[in-house]
């Protein structure tokens, strides 16, 4: 395990809890954002990533900021499908776009919070059970089968498990009440459909974080590692989202790109365990080259899909942009 020194773990946090602070001061009025400030903000996002980057490259030594890199790269680049989970639950929900970038934030908070909590127990159990790899492999080749095959699935909003439990403990009413998630009628305290769909941007990043933690703990089971780049990679998405809204469906490689890159960190898992657990003579895969691999294959796919586009009507798989009538009577 890495010695990473104290003041380093206070810059890491201080730098999140700034960022967020600037982040909903500049979003306190609610907004549409539009693809330039959302491409300001996602340089900026990406920048601070890589900054912290070149600290730990500087701190830590060379092989730690290559995990880094590697790691923030995966995160980054598996969280692409989250966006078009994003774009199917503003569309359920109908959330005006003014406010879909306050949802976002509150989703942001909740993610960061229970990666933490899933990413700590992961680095505990490779920690004292290595032969768990093995089951994490497992878990990512049956990912890429699945989008290999393009059997995606079905996620219905309206009916998750975060959205139906929050009904459950408190009344939800029928619309919304600008950017407010609560709001009392006739004395009695009532959710907005704004913290339903709060609840079910958290559920669907739960359901990503069976891909997305396997994966970063394939890279490194450091928890500094790990959690930083996992961090930076998160707080990136919203920016992310705004700035590809409409435009997901032209990269319709990507899924492929991912699928690759999920069989080859299986790989790369179940190495690693064989070196630990079977020989030292099997080899592992070092950080530059899965490095090397994720920023090829994604390029491939970016540079594919532009070149090659789809036939039109072949990649309708959200509508990303829902209009800003008030929400079905069943949200």
């Amino acid at each position: 395990m890495l010695e990473v020194p104290y003041w380093l773990w206070l810059a890491f946090a201080a730098t999140v809890v700034v960022s967020l602070v600037v982040d909903l001061l500049a979003h306190r009025t609610a907004h549409v954002i539009g693809f330039k400030e959302a491409a300001a903000w996602s340089g900026l996002w990406v920048g601070l990533a890589l900054i912290f980057g070149a600290v730990v490259f500087l701190v830590l030594g060379s092989t730690a900021g290559t995990e880094y890199t590697t790691a923030w790269l995966l995160e980054k680049s598996l969280s692409v499908d989250n966006l078009f989970v994003f774009a199917v639950i503003f569309a359920y929900f109908k959330v005006p776009r003014a406010y879909q970038h306050r949802v976002l934030f509150f989703g942001v908070i909740g993610a960061l919070v229970f990666r933490g909590i899933f990413l700590s127990l992961g680095v505990a159990v490779v920690s004292r059970f290595t032969a768990v790899l093995f089951v994490f492999a497992a878990v990512l080749f049956y990912s890429t089968y699945k989008l290999l095959k393009d059997e995606e699935e079905s996620f219905d909003p309206g009916k998750s498990f975060a959205v139906r439990m929050l009904r459950k403990l408190i009344p939800v009413r029928d619309e919304y009440a600008g950017a407010k998630f609560f709001v009392k009628e006739a004395g009695k305290r009532m959710a907005t459909p704004l913290l339903a769909v709060v609840a079910a941007i958290e559920a669907a990043d739960l359901i990503f974080a069976v891909d997305s933690v396997p994966a970063v703990l394939a890279v490194s089971d450091d928890a500094f590692i790990v959690y930083t780049s996992n961090a930076f990679a998160i707080l990136g998405l919203r920016a992310l989202y705004f700035m590809l809204a409409g435009l997901l469906d032209r990269f319709h490689y990507l899924s492929k790109g991912l699928a690759i890159i999920l069989a080859f960190i299986g790989v790369k898992l179940i190495l690693q365990a064989s070196h630990k657990l079977i020989s030292p003579s099997i080899p592992e895969i070092p950080s530059p080259i899965s490095l090397a691999v994720i920023v090829v294959v994604l390029a491939a796919s970016v540079v594919l899909s532009l070149r090659r586009p789809a036939p039109a009507g072949a990649t309708e798989r959200t509508d990303p942009e829902p209009p800003a009538d008030p929400p079905r009577r069943d949200a």
